[in-house]
């Protein structure tokens, strides 16, 4: 019997929604699940066009936009998404985020609310808005150039994903730290590129309470404004590893222990492959859509691409993206439901 949850309803923590733009301003978008989740870190990406993605969290503000298929700085949209609502989110009428009839999805994650200050680090981040339950935190801090520097996540729990971008700096890359790779290489969340050998997180493994960074500019320059996106595993709800592909149509399975509602995967070992993600709301095993974070593309979905299981995925293709012969890949995967809940009942499966 697979190990109990400390989370039994993944919707108070992560969920996925899709919408139809109607083009007009205040359009209220409301998370699906049972329970209400006022999201903290919303994602956006417009399903039948070549608009960039969108993020927004409540550490910075709404209608604060970064875009991870772009280097660009962080800009102030009023027509983008413009508050976080107590079960969604509210969008204007800007075409990446609300063209009339066209499709969009976004994925939400709660933190806690705007955060506060958290000064167990070298560096005192601005805010720290951390879900101890769920593993995520959003930082927002401003840089001293110092090798070394310590940042307070607040989670409690060791990250083993984090994501980084200067936000008043036009051309730093997404710095992308994953558990997998180890502390002393990243990838980078706007670029094709394998992992490369950079010593962003100064070759050091977060602890429970702190992230270490080097004094460099995608991370960490003098008086410099910054944004991490923090994730830690937990039992049920979340998980950070890698699988060797084969180049089958019948592909690895990955067990996470959770039904997934999201699954970010990258190739990490060689070659340039995009990102790619899918989730639990756009389409059906078999015919799952895909969209790749380094780009602006549209969605696509081909055939038996990926299945999301009860208890994990499976690979269903043998493209060098997910699945080529010997090569390792990195994924990031959040849960519509856990296998076994905390009283050790198993969830259904689909």
């Amino acid at each position: 019997m697979a190990a109990y949850t400390t989370v039994d309803d993944s919707e108070a923590h992560f969920q996925a929604v899709i919408y139809t733009g109607n083009g007009s301003a205040n359009h209220a978008i409301t998370l699906p699940g049972d329970t209400d989740m006022q999201p903290d870190l919303v994602w956006i990406k417009n399903r039948d066009a070549t608009d960039k993605h969108c993020l927004f969290d409540a550490p910075r503000g709404a209608t604060k936009l970064l875009s991870c298929n772009e280097v660009i700085a962080e800009a102030t949209d009023a027509d983008t998404l413009d508050s976080f609502t107590s079960d969604g989110f509210q969008v204007d009428a800007d075409v990446k985020v609300n063209t009339n009839t066209e499709k969009y999805v976004a994925w939400c994650w709660k933190a806690n609310g705007s955060g506060s200050s958290n000064t167990a680090g070298t560096i005192n981040t601005t805010a720290t808005s951390a879900n101890t339950t769920s593993g995520v935190s959003i930082m927002t801090y401003t840089g001293n150039g110092t090798n070394g520097a310590t940042l307070g996540h607040g989670i409690g729990i060791v990250p083993h994903m984090m994501i980084v971008k200067h936000r008043e700096t036009a051309d730093e890359w997404w710095d992308t730290y994953h558990q997998a790779l180890g502390n002393t290489h990243v990838l980078f969340l706007n670029q094709t590129d394998a992992k490369s050998d950079q010593s962003y997180f100064y070759d050091t493994t977060p602890s429970s309470t702190l992230v270490t960074v080097a004094g460099v500019g995608s991370i960490n320059d003098s008086g410099e404004l910054y944004v991490m996106y923090v994730f830690a595993p937990v039992q049920g709800f979340s998980k950070f590893g890698s699988y060797i592909g084969n180049a089958s149509t019948d592909g690895p399975f990955i067990y996470t222990g959770f039904r997934p509602a999201f699954v970010l995967i990258k190739r990490s070992s060689d070659g340039t492959n995009q990102w790619s993600l899918s989730d639990n709301k756009r389409g059906y095993n078999g015919a799952i859509g895909t969209l790749t974070p380094d780009s602006t593309e549209q969605e696509y979905t081909p055939a038996d691409q990926i299945d999301h299981l009860s208890n994990g995925f499976k690979i269903r293709q043998s493209a060098a993206a997910r699945n080529a012969t010997g090569a390792t890949y990195i994924y990031m995967a959040f849960a519509e439901a856990p296998f076994v809940n905390s009283n050790g009942v198993p969830c259904n499966a689909r």
